[in-house]
C-alpha cells in the first residue's frame, strides 16, 4: 500500500470533498438512484417486522433507550436518536435483502440512511439535505471499501461496520455543517469505534444484523465529537495504525489507497450499487439465478448424482465452509449464507424468496436431500469482485449433465433493476407489515417529495400511524 500518495491524509481529502458537495453537484440520475436505493432498504425494513429478531432486537433497545421523537421505520414507537438509527439499521439489514456495492463489498444505504433519516429530522434540515448527506456516505463508504478489494472478509471483518462507521461519520458531520477540517477529524474518531465480526458465519447468530445501526450510531458519536473540536488522528487511514494496516494485516499491503479519492465528483458510485433480487447472500445470488433457470429441465429430483457450484474464491469462506454446516443450515440467516442450501432450494422449487427461510422450508428434507449432493470448486473465469457470477452443474444419475452460468449477477451495476423492479419488489417487501395503500403512501413519499420538504416530514410518513 503506498502511503505517500499526497500530501494530504485521505481523511483531509475527503473532507474536502464533503465540505464542498452541494445538491446542484449532483447529477439527476444520481439523485432519482438514490431515492429508489433509499425505496429499497425502507421495504426491506417494512418486510422484517414479520420476522422475530425485530421484536427481539427492539425489545432489547427500549429496555436501555427511554423515550424520544425519532422514528423507527414501520413502527409506532419512538427512539432516542441514536436508539433510532440503531433499531432502522437492524430492521433494514436484518433480512439480508438490502444493497452492496459490490467493490467495496459493504452494505451501505443500511447505514447511511438511517443516519441520515434520524439526524436530519432532529436538525430540522430540508429533504435536500438529507439526500446530500446520504449520497455522500455512499460515495465514501464504496470507496473505501473497495481499497481493501475483499480483504476484510478474508481475514473476518464485516465491512458493513467497519466501513459503514466512516461513511456515517461524514454523513453525520455534513448534516452538523462541519467544515473540511472537522470532518477530516470526524474519519480519525471513527477509527476507534468502527467494528464488525464475521464469527456469526459460524453458528448463524443474529450479530450481522447489528453491524450498520452501530455504524450510524459509531458516526454520529464521531461527528459530534469532531463539531466540538475532539482531537483525533490524522492518518485514519494510512496511519501505521490506521483503517488497512490494523484491520488487515499483511494484505494491506494489496491496498490500492488511491481508490479511496479517485475521481470523486466525476465517476458517482451510487450508480454502481448492486440491488438484491434474494433475500440472501449477495455472493449467492448467481447460483439462486442459475438453479432457477435449470428447474424445469429436471423431471424428477431424486435423479440427481451431483451438484458442483463453481466460485470466485473469495466467496468460500462466506458461503461454502465449513461444507457440511453450510448443507444444513440451523436458522433463516444460516441459510442466507448457506450456498448448498440456497442453490437445492431455487433447484427444487424453481424461486427463492423470504419463504424459503421459514423454519418449514429449512427443514424440507427434499431440500436437504439436495443440499448434501452440491460441493464447489473454484471458477477460474470469475470477474470478482467487479461481478459475483458463478455456474451450477447439475449431474443426473443416468449421465446427463445439465449446466448453467450466470457470469453477471442480476441487480449489478452492469445487469441492473430497473427502477419499475425496485419498486416491485418494495411493494412486495412492504405488504409484509403493511396495507397496500400504507406501502404506496411510503412510496410516494419517498420518491415523490419535494426536495424543499422538511426531512422531518418523510420520517413521519415511514412511522406506523
Amino acid at each position: 500500500m503506498d502511503r505517500n500518495l499526497s500530501a494530504s491524509a485521505v481523511s483531509e481529502q475527503l473532507g474536502a470533498f464533503a465540505a464542498a458537495l452541494r445538491w446542484e453537484d449532483i447529477p439527476s440520475d444520481v439523485r432519482t438512484r438514490s431515492r429508489h436505493l433509499i425505496l429499497d432498504a425502507v421495504g426491506c425494513a417494512l418486510a422484517a417486522r414479520r420476522f422475530g429478531f425485530s421484536s427481539t432486537a427492539l425489545r432489547g433497545i427500549s429496555d436501555l433507550a427511554g423515550e424520544g421523537d425519532s422514528v423507527v421505520i414501520g413502527q409506532r414507537q419512538r427512539l432516542p436518536l441514536r436508539d433510532a438509527v440503531l433499531a432502522n439499521g437492524i430492521l433494514a439489514h436484518g433480512l439480508d435483502y438490502d444493497d452492496t456495492h459490490s467493490e467495496g463489498i459493504v452494505h451501505l444505504t443500511v447505514s447511511v440512511f438511517p443516519t441520515v433519516l434520524a439526524l436530519a429530522a432532529h436538525e430540522k434540515l430540508q429533504l435536500r439535505d438529507l439526500l446530500v448527506a446520504y449520497i455522500l456516505g455512499i460515495e465514501a463508504g464504496a470507496r473505501l471499501g473497495a481499497v481493501a478489494k475483499g480483504a476484510f472478509h478474508q481475514v473476518g471483518f464485516h465491512p458493513t461496520g467497519v466501513i459503514g462507521a466512516f461513511a456515517c461519520a461524514l454523513a453525520a458531520g455534513k448534516l452538523y455543517g462541519l467544515d473540511a477540517a472537522q470532518l477530516a477529524q470526524a474519519q480519525g474518531v471513527a477509527l476507534s469505534v468502527a467494528s464488525g465480526s464475521l464469527e456469526f458465519l459460524e453458528d448463524g447468530a443474529w450479530t450481522k444484523r447489528l453491524h450498520p445501526g452501530w455504524a450510524g450510531v459509531g458516526g454520529i458519536v464521531a461527528a459530534a465529537l469532531a463539531r466540538r473540536a475532539f482531537k483525533a488522528p490524522r492518518a485514519a487511514y494510512e496511519g501505521r495504525f490506521g483503517l488497512y494496516a490494523s484491520y488487515l494485516g499483511a494484505r494491506a499491503a494489496e491496498c490500492n489507497l488511491s481508490r479511496a479519492t479517485a475521481r470523486l465528483g466525476e465517476v458517482w458510485e451510487t450508480m454502481n450499487v448492486a440491488l438484491k433480487p434474494f433475500p440472501a447472500c449477495h455472493f449467492a445470488h448467481a447460483f439462486a439465478d442459475a438453479a432457477i433457470a435449470l428447474h424445469n429441465q429436471i423431471p424428477d429430483f431424486r435423479q440427481i448424482d451431483r451438484i458442483t457450484a463453481l466460485v470466485p474464491a473469495e466467496i468460500v469462506q462466506t458461503v461454502c465452509e465449513p461444507a457440511a454446516a453450510k448443507r444444513r443450515p440451523v436458522s433463516d440467516y444460516d441459510a442466507k449464507f448457506s450456498l448448498p442450501y440456497i442453490i437445492a432450494a431455487s433447484l427444487l422449487r424453481g424461486h427463492f424468496g423470504l419463504v424459503e427461510l421459514e423454519d418449514s422450508s429449512l427443514k424440507d428434507f427434499r431440500i436437504l436431500d439436495i443440499a448434501s449432493k452440491v460441493d464447489y470448486a473454484i471458477d477460474p473465469s470469475s470477474t470478482f469482485p467487479r461481478h459475483y457470477g458463478g455456474e451450477v452443474v447439475v449431474r443426473m444419475r443416468d449421465g446427463r449433465e445439465l449446466r448453467q452460468r450466470e457470469a453477471v449477477n442480476r441487480g449489478s451495476a452492469d445487469r441492473p433493476l430497473s427502477s419499475a423492479d425496485i419498486v416491485d419488489k418494495f411493494m412486495g417487501n412492504a405488504g409484509y407489515g403493511a396495507s397496500p395503500q400504507e406501502a404506496l403512501q411510503v412510496s410516494k413519499a419517498i420518491l415523490g417529495m419535494d426536495e424543499s420538504t422538511p426531512a422531518r416530514a418523510l420520517a413521519d410518513a415511514l412511522g406506523e400511524r
